[in-house]
């Protein structure tokens, strides 16, 4: 049985970036064998909340009993407080991180799920997305099955309570076998702690160790943090069992040629995470040097859009021999949760974030540095901020290829009708944006600041499918909400 406990306020968005990013759903961290691990999973999360700034929850396990702590709003002020610390007893943990996409932002909806089966407790936290929930718990419903969520995580329950197998791990591996889609999970059961990166490996997740302790988390940052050494990435494919015996490696899936998300090396991970053996920095100072080797300009000064241009905006500046400059200044003070009165105010939001150096600005031609466009609406707003600031010249430079498609593996994207992208060519939206040149990297200059030669049409290295539109999986919701005009709100039951 769980004690849980949690409320808290839906916090009013009204950052003028926000709606113009890609988001990571989650972030997920876990503990075994820790004398306070309720405390170590609170700091990972602190370490994650990029990843996740909705909402955020910690279950914990002292041997007998479960104890749940699920909050609106970020890690600090919910999780710093001892009253909140000390009922998460426990040498057990795991904390997850949320971002909503479409659908209901809730209470019910915050992970870690917790739920008490018949082998006893059971939660888990899920970084990703299931492109099969809504058929699944369609499924389930038609059976019985009771929600009480709207997330796709919690199909993953269903099917491990509803699964005939014996032992519980079966169970589990039985439900993962049936899903499709991107998922990295943390589950904490009575027999210990239970994780898996799906066969593709589309979500990250790493193994670390503190002492006797063993850490799980989304990204390297979170382990470092809680002075935590690095042992290595969980494999695609891989399920982790950890408990008083040791850490046990199992395959229990078909072995498919990985497809890591390529977005978390441009945008997602902090860039002092390490992912899958690559230091984030430095892939995204490569990413900036082929962009100027591909598309080079004329210019006085190298601009971040801060603060995520920033790494690519030296590269290019160190390979184009042009000084890098803080042409923009970011504020730090401002989060997701300040309220505007009004739409006036609500219109000059863009200086609350970002402000033009005017001083250092004034009559220069830019090269403006930014990690992506999605619907365009920043860059529209940016660009105007340098030209009203004296910019001569604003020449933007994206360190990622043209967004052209929607993600369903876990990441926040508008429907491909508002990618800027998917409905204009590169001079319509350098026309729309109101710059004085327009360039993106490519898909195989990408792929060379990672690395590789070029990418491979025929075996894809990473999942790149929101530039290319090559999804690795099957898109079972997605195929019958095109063909079934009833199932046209799948995306509000895949929260």
């Amino acid at each position: 049985m769980a004690s849980i406990a949690g409320d808290g306020m839906i916090p009013l968005s009204t950052d003028p970036f926000e709606d113009d990013k890609l988001h990571e759903e989650c972030g997920v961290f876990g503990v075994w064998g820790a004398t306070q691990a309720s405390a170590m999973v609170a700091l990972g999360l602190h370490a994650l909340q990029h990843r996740g700034q909705e909402a955020a929850g910690i279950v914990s396990h002292d041997g007998r009993e479960f104890h749940v702590h699920r909050a609106m709003g970020h890690v600090a002020g919910n999780f710093d407080r001892p009253d909140v610390i000390d009922r998460l007893v426990g040498s057990t943990a795991i904390g997850h991180n949320r971002y909503s996409t479409t659908g209901e932002t809730a209470l019910r909806n915050v992970q870690p799920l917790y739920a008490d089966l018949a082998s006893g407790g059971f939660a888990v936290a899920h970084n990703g997305n299931l492109s099969n929930a809504f058929t699944l718990k369609s499924e389930l419903i038609r059976r019985g099955s009771i929600f009480q969520s709207s997330s796709d995580t919690e199909v993953i329950i269903h099917l491990v309570a509803t699964s005939t197998f014996r032992t519980l791990l079966d169970r589990i591996i039985d439900a993962l076998k049936q899903v499709e889609g991107a998922y990295s999970l943390i589950c904490l059961t009575p027999e210990g702690l239970i994780a898996c990166r799906d066969p593709l490996g589309i979500r990250p997740l790493v193994l670390g160790k503190l002492g006797e302790s063993w850490i799980l988390a989304s990204e390297t940052v979170a382990l470092d943090i809680v002075g935590a050494s690095f042992i290595r990435s969980i494999e695609p494919g891989e399920l982790v069992v950890i408990n008083d015996d040791g850490l046990k490696s199992l395959k229990p899936f078909e072995r498919q040629n990985a497809r890591p998300c390529i977005f978390e090396q441009v945008y997602f991970s902090r860039p002092d995470s390490f992912s899958d053996g690559l230091s984030v920095y430095q892939v995204r100072k490569s990413i900036g040097a082929e962009l100027a080797a591909e598309s080079p300009v004329i210019a006085d000064m190298v601009v971040p859009v801060p603060d995520s241009g920033t790494p690519a905006a030296i590269g290019y500046a160190q390979a184009a021999g042009i000084p890098f400059e803080l042409g923009i200044i970011r504020s730090h003070y401002v989060g997701r949760t300040f309220i505007q009165p009004g739409d006036q105010i609500r219109h000059l939001g863009v200086k609350l974030k970002h402000n033009a150096n005017r001083a250092m600005i004034h009559g220069k031609r830019l090269v403006l540095i930014d990690d992506s466009v999605v619907r365009g609406t920043t860059s529209v707003k940016i660009v105007q901020m340098l030209r009203d600031a004296g910019a001569a010249e604003v020449h933007l430079r994206i360190a990622s290829p043209p967004t052209t498609n929607s993600c369903y593996y876990g990441v926040d994207t508008p429907e491909r009708s508002k990618l800027l992208a998917a409905q204009m060519d590169v001079e319509a939206m350098r026309a729309y944006i109101g710059a004085d040149s327009l360039a993106f990297i490519s898909i195989d200059g990408l792929y060379r600041a990672l690395g590789e030669q070029s990418r491979k049409p025929a075996a894809p290295q990473y999942c790149d499918a929101c530039f290319t539109g090559d999804y690795p999986t099957r898109l079972t919701d997605q195929e019958q909400c095109e063909t079934i005009p009833q199932l046209r709100l799948v995306s509000e039951a895949n929260a």
